[in-house]
């Protein structure tokens, strides 16, 4: 069994600081919400872990399918509940592909086994709230 760690330090006010794999992440609140904006919120920055973990997935799979695109782009609307602890209530990710000539058979496959398969942190997700998502594939 692996085990990852991290250690989270206050560094002032709402500030906190995280060294993951040598990079620092900051995370504080917005002005809003009494923070001083110096980084993302937590919740989003889950959000970020989800797009990021099944990104990857797809583009290893097509890279070995020999699949080319000029661009790829993640979008997730998470419903956020209106009571504490404010938490998301379903995700719905949409996968964007933009290229010419793109294989849709492939890029689906590769998007479908990165989803139901693959993805730890959508796997995490699906196991707490309905997750789903779309394709768009645009040829150019």
């Amino acid at each position: 069994m692996t085990t990852h760690s991290i250690k989270t330090i206050w560094k002032k006010n709402n500030v906190f600081s995280t060294d993951i794999d040598g990079h620092e992440i900051t995370i504080d609140l917005g002005e809003d919400q009494g923070g001083q904006n110096l980084g993302p919120r937590p919740k989003k920055l889950l959000l970020a872990s989800a797009a990021g973990c099944t990104g990857l997935d797809v583009v290893e799979m097509l890279r070995r399918m020999r699949v080319e695109f000029e661009s790829f782009d993640i979008k997730i609307d998470a419903e956020l509940s209106d009571e504490h602890p404010k938490q998301y209530k379903s995700l719905k990710l949409v996968y964007e592909f933009e290229g010419k000539d793109l294989p849709e058979k492939k890029i689906e496959r590769a998007v479908k086994l990165s989803f139901e398969n693959y993805c730890g942190v959508l796997a995490m997700y699906k196991s707490a709230v309905p997750v789903t998502y779309d394709l768009i594939i645009k040829n150019v």
